[in-house]
């Protein structure tokens, strides 16, 4: 069973082109040092779990690299705190063969990693990002459960003036009930009808200063851009779009915003007397009146307030690469959530395995298009634009610093699974050899390829820190 609840500010986050301050460093080390301490500790127990499992012996547990900073041992096993936080491992009996080097066992060979069946060891390589997966579903379907999913009303915000809406007499504010008999209860409802109707007439029952009608509309195929890729597919539109209320998230101290009377929570209608129905438009019509004063309509406790400010300059690069001036007014800038979408704890985790599915495969595609440069290889990220990510998103709530979480969950266990070298998927590639020849690789082999693998990991990190250091201008000092 879903579960609908409503609620008002604060909302949720969509866009914050504008931050409120520079984040301290110290919170966004320690966002950093959470987020991927959790990861990697998921991460690492999912191969000692499977190791144990199996039988094999585990030696050391260790959670980052370099100098230990806390250790202690049970039985068995040396569990280790160390002071980088970029990785771990976990150091089982018997990792190599010792009989392929012609040397003799010095272990218990029952407990001994190279010495188990091809399944075992299978599985508790894949162990790792297994268990990635599994944390982001679960984190996944808590939200579902919990927080739930942000859905808007099927209510009309922006109406194209040259679209099938515009035609029909769709106006803004009106509210979609029906659709060819079909109820509908929120602008997604909508979509779904709109998409399969194959370029055919709908029949829509509106509610217009609450009087229903019914109007004729036949949607039109247009050309879209995906945001994320840049691919260019074919969609069926009506011209119209869902009223997404612009809300100021966060006011920057001593900005024109606060000193001009906006607070967080306000809900913007209009800007210099233009309405604007999403963030975005809310954005583009701050940008374009830089040094201007103008006026801002914001709905506060339900009643609107106009309030007067006059936007700084500040200048910026474009797409292309250009300095633009453009105006600011210290605001981050959220949409207002009205609805919630929960669901009972069954619906949840199959929802939250199906989003886990959906990032995983957007992940691998992405991966691809950067491999075969379809992307350009500046969209590639490291440390530090995860750290400032997990800083922003900590801002705004344990519950977007979770799905934060979760997304970098998915896209660690990828990573780990493509087949290179000192990469989990790289022993797995070992593992499938192994299977198809009937005996393993030779390890003179697996150490050189090995050493390819580092070298193209450690090449990757370097490219990877350097695009983080161009996103935050960190070669300004030598200009």
């Amino acid at each position: 069973m879903r579960r609908r609840r409503r609620r008002d500010p604060p909302g949720r986050a969509a866009v914050d082109r504008c931050p409120p301050r520079r984040p301290s460093r110290v919170t966004t080390v320690l966002s950093f040092v959470v987020v991927i301490g959790v990861l990697i500790l998921v991460h690492e127990f999912g191969h000692f779990f499977v190791a144990r499992w199996t039988g094999v012996g585990v030696e050391r547990f260790s959670i980052g690299f370099g100098p230990v900073l806390l250790r202690w041992r049970s039985k068995e096993t040396e569990y280790c705190l160390s002071a980088i936080p970029m990785g771990g491992y976990v150091k089982m009996v018997g990792e190599e063969n010792p009989l392929e080097g012609g040397g003799a066992l010095a272990f218990d060979p029952d407990k001994a990693f190279a010495l188990k069946p091809l399944w075992a060891r299978f599985l508790i390589v894949f162990a790792g990002p297994g268990m990635n997966f599994v944390l982001a579903a679960l984190i996944f379907s808590i939200i579902l459960a919990t927080v739930g999913r942000p859905v808007w009303p099927a209510v009309v915000g922006r109406v194209a003036n040259d679209g099938p809406a515009v035609a029909a007499g769709l106006q803004s504010g009106d509210v979609v009930i029906a659709a060819d008999g079909r109820q509908i209860k929120f602008w997604e409802d909508l979509d779904r009808v709109v998409a399969a109707s194959q370029g055919r007439a709908l029949r829509l029952t509106i509610t217009r200063d609450g009087v229903e009608r019914e109007i004729q509309v036949a949607p039109r195929r247009i050309t879209i851009r995906d945001p994320i890729f840049k691919e260019q597919r074919e969609v069926w539109d009506l011209g119209a779009g869902p009223q997404l209320t612009p809300q100021i998230g966060t006011v920057t101290p001593d900005s024109p915003a606060e000193r001009g009377g906006l607070g967080a929570g306000d809900a913007v209608a209009a800007v210099a007397g233009q309405p604007v129905f999403t963030p975005e438009e809310l954005m583009q019509a701050i940008q374009k009146r830089g040094g201007q004063t103008f006026d801002i309509v914001v709905q506060r406790d339900g009643k609107p307030v106009t309030v007067k400010v006059t936007a700084t300059t500040v200048k910026e690069k474009n797409p292309a690469g250009q300095d633009v001036e453009i105006g600011r007014i210290g605001v981050g800038i959220v949409t207002k959530v009205v609805h919630y979408e929960t669901y009972n704890p069954v619906l949840a985790v199959g929802y939250g395995t199906v989003r886990t599915w959906e990032m995983t495969v957007l992940t691998a595609k992405g991966l691809w298009k950067l491999v075969t440069l379809e992307l350009p290889l500046s969209n590639l990220g490291g440390p530090i634009q995860i750290a400032a990510e997990g800083e922003r998103q900590r801002r705004e709530g344990l519950p977007s610093l979770a799905l934060f979480t979760a997304v970098i969950s998915v896209n660690l266990a990828v990573l780990n699974l493509l087949p290179v070298p000192m990469l989990d998927g790289g022993h797995l590639l070992f593992f499938v050899i192994e299977g198809v020849l009937g005996r393993p690789v030779s390890l003179k082999k697996r150490e050189a390829a090995q050493q390819l693998g580092l070298v193209l990991l450690l090449l990757l990190m370097v490219f990877a820190i350097y695009n983080d250091l161009v996103r935050i201008d960190a070669f300004k000092i030598f200009r």
